[in-house]
């Protein structure tokens, strides 16, 4: 009983390691462009925009139905009774007092065709226009969803590579820290050079658990940016190009900025619609025709029906509207007004980002030749520094301050690299180039 209470055990041992193995993921492997093309299919804020581009094009289709023929298939039957005083607004003697009940059948199909309606037309064709302006909001949610996956993705890069400028100063400090005391041992080194290499060993170290959360933080809000599985580990693959500086391939003029930006299409969408609106409540002045009728079998019965018709042909004239146009007319006008105020200031924010990123792109080069020639310049101070505390030319002060040299030259390297990446992407979405630059 007590070998098969033990081999029970450990059945649901290996059945419990098992199903947590099955249930760990593996690390997702990710590159700048795999993480911007699974955004595109995923982030909730372009779900969105599909979904509002869908609706708009089924307002289309509604605009449009009006303007089509209509039809329909009716079959009633029914009995009714009337009152005679009622119906003529008094009885009559000898007269019952009703009459009825009597059967009433009919069935067939009813038509109507709009043979001339300006307005529909129009209605049809801002909706038309609506549904394209509603394409390029939607053109421009994608292109805002990468733009920020790109910076979040870059900010991972660079707390990556904080992490790895901090393991490298954590290795250096313990090295620094093992010399000190090795010549303390040897009565070359002082108690205070070890104490102080131990001390710059500790910040190191605290530095590296800071690094290290920093790095997490930032993928756990990439993965949620992605929509992604909380549970799911990610490994960006791309670390090597964050040292990089590529060209910017795109135009850089404004003028094809004003007609790549999505925002800019999608005002000019809303302006033709706007005038189609007002353009609509004008033709409200003028009449409309309609086409109508039906054909069935009417009878007192199914089986003394015979079929019967009913042609119409309409003329709608208005004549008094009591304002009502004018008042659409004047508001199509104030529309008009407003969405010439919100071209005026969103040229002045793309020339504003254009420039700007320009400007960064261009200091962010430069920043990054002078930082990686301070990385050269402080490895070789530390170099030094290291060869005269071991010769016992000077203390390791001169040591550490070399080493706090190289940490900040690091920092200005990863700094001025993530400014220069941020600033291409910047340049690539101010010129509305960012989803053909990182995505496929």
């Amino acid at each position: 009983m007590t070998r098969f209470r033990a081999g029970t055990v450990l059945l649901l041992l290996f059945l419990a390691s098992c199903w947590v193995q099955a249930q760990e993921k593996a690390a997702l492997q990710l590159t700048l462009r795999q993480a911007v093309d699974l955004a595109l299919k995923q982030n909730p804020e372009v779900q969105i925009a599909v979904l509002n581009l869908a609706e708009s094009q089924q307002d289309r289709d509604l605009a449009r139905a009006g303007l089509l023929p209509q039809a329909d298939m009716r079959v009633s039957e029914q009995a009714e009774r009337a009152n005679i005083a009622a119906l003529f607004g008094r009885p009559f003697p000898g007269i019952s007092e009703h009459i009825g009940p009597f059967a009433f059948f009919q069935a067939g199909p009813g038509f109507s065709f709009p043979v001339f309606d300006l307005t529909a037309f129009r209605r049809w064709q801002a909706a038309s226009h609506e549904t394209r302006a509603s394409g390029h909001d939607a053109q421009n949610v994608r292109e805002e969803t990468v733009l920020m996956v790109v910076s979040q993705y870059l900010g991972s890069l660079q707390a990556a590579a904080n992490v790895t400028a901090v393991r490298s100063q954590v290795q250096l400090a313990q090295a620094l820290y093992d010399q000190a005391s090795d010549l303390q041992q040897h009565g070359v080194g002082t108690g205070l050079d070890t104490l102080r290499a131990n001390v710059e060993l500790q910040n190191e170290q605290q530095r590296l658990i800071e690094a290290e959360t920093g790095y997490k933080t930032s993928v756990y809000g990439l993965a949620r940016m992605l929509n992604l599985d909380p549970n799911q580990a990610i490994e960006l693959t791309d670390q090597l190009s964050f040292f990089q500086t590529p060209e910017f391939a795109g135009d850089t003029t404004l003028e094809q900025a004003y007609a790549q930006r999505p925002e800019m299409l999608a005002l000019d969408e809303r302006t033709r619609e706007a005038e189609l609106e007002r353009k609509l409540a004008r033709d409200e002045r003028l009449p409309s025709l309609d086409f109508n009728g039906n054909w069935g079998y009417t009878g007192l019965g199914i089986d003394s029906a015979i079929p019967t018709y009913t042609y119409a042909a309409t003329i709608d004239v208005p004549l008094i509207t009591s304002g009502r146009i004018h008042a659409q007319v004047a508001k199509s006008d104030l529309e008009l007004k407003k969405i010439e105020q919100d071209r005026e200031d969103l040229r002045n924010r793309i020339a504003l980002e254009v420039k700007t990123s320009l400007a960064q792109l261009e200091a962010a080069r430069h920043e990054v030749d002078v930082a990686n020639q301070g990385v050269k310049l402080a490895e070789e101070e530390v170099s030094q520094a290291r060869d005269r505390f071991a010769a016992g030319v000077a203390n390791n002060i001169e040591v550490i301050s070399a080493q706090d040299s190289l940490e900040r030259a690091h920092n200005n390297q990863i700094a001025a690299l993530y400014q220069y990446n941020q600033s291409r992407a910047d340049l690539a979405h101010a010129t509305g180039h960012i989803q053909d630059l990182y995505a496929k």
